[in-house]
């Protein structure tokens, strides 16, 4: 198997055992909503869901061999590199693809609230699953409550409009940019993939790396997701930079929830309820 083969078929692997992983750990006590919440509120169909995945993974897969290609005949692979340690060539390539791909996902995510017809047409659609179903565990949100929420039309979890732009163009321009090779890009998507299932799974598992190190995380995101976090924390996977330039930032805290797990409420209002932190 080619390096390019496992760098296209990597991350949409990691995909669907992260997701699967996560439904079999995904304990009440871990979860910031209940199971009946979940029955209740998530207004998309699983068959949906499947179809919308699988039309992703196959466009992102499409033009992941296309920029392959397109690099390989123009020679152009990673950028000469001199006497650096290849440790260190590769950190920097992640690094870089983490700042480009948080870059362009923070503004065109801030622009499809911000526009009123991009937001009823397309990124409502991200806000139509209050939990994700075992294979969508990369797309939970609460419905959209604002007036400008889209109901019209078939139901489905993410816009493929939307997974275009943010998820595979922007991944193909932190390639691009990056010049990682097909290794380490098979290992940059395939973490990006983990992060941001993580990010949309509604669970705090206990002694989660994640949560430990990236400020962005589950709790993070899910506030996004309320009505009265739509308008801040934008930024997603990896930092929190962004919102914090752009003053879009609120900081979360966890509190037990009535339903046995826990629930996301901005920091101020922490001492209204029983504070808690992730269980360990």
């Amino acid at each position: 198997m080619s390096d390019e083969i496992v760098a296209v078929v990597a991350p949409i692997a990691m995909y669907w055992i992260t997701s699967c992983l996560y439904a079999i750990l995904g304990r009440q006590e871990y979860r910031l909503h209940s199971t009946e919440e979940e029955e209740m509120k998530n207004l998309v169909p699983k068959r949906e869901v499947i179809r919308v995945v699988l039309l992703q993974h196959l466009t992102q897969a499409a033009i992941a061999f296309a920029v392959f290609t397109v690099r390989r005949d123009g020679g152009g692979a990673a950028a000469s590199t001199g006497a650096a340690p290849a440790i260190i060539v590769h950190s920097w390539q992640f690094m870089v693809a983490m700042a480009v791909f948080d870059t362009w996902q923070y503004f065109w995510h801030r622009l499809l609230h911000s526009n009123r017809f991009l937001y009823r047409h397309v990124h409502s659609c991200n806000h139509r699953l209050v939990a994700p179903y075992p294979y969508a565990a990369q797309y939970q949100g609460r419905p959209c409550g604002s007036a400008t929420c889209a109901t019209d039309g078939p139901a489905q979890y993410n816009h493929p409009a939307e997974s275009l732009v943010l998820d595979t163009a922007g991944g193909a321009l932190a390639l691009a940019v990056s010049g990682m090779s097909p290794w380490t890009s098979a290992c940059f998507f395939s973490f990006a993939t983990v992060k941001a299932i993580d990010d949309h799974s509604g669970m705090l598992l206990p002694g989660n790396p994640l949560h430990l190190v990236f400020a962005n995380n589950t709790a993070y995101h899910d506030f996004h997701h309320q009505l009265r976090g739509a308008g801040c924390n934008y930024a997603q996977p990896f930092f929190v930079s962004w919102d914090r330039l752009m003053g879009t930032y609120v900081s979360v805290a966890i509190v037990r929830a009535s339903h046995g797990g826990l629930e996301v409420v901005p920091a101020k209002r922490r001492t209204t309820r029983e504070t808690t932190s992730a269980p360990a």
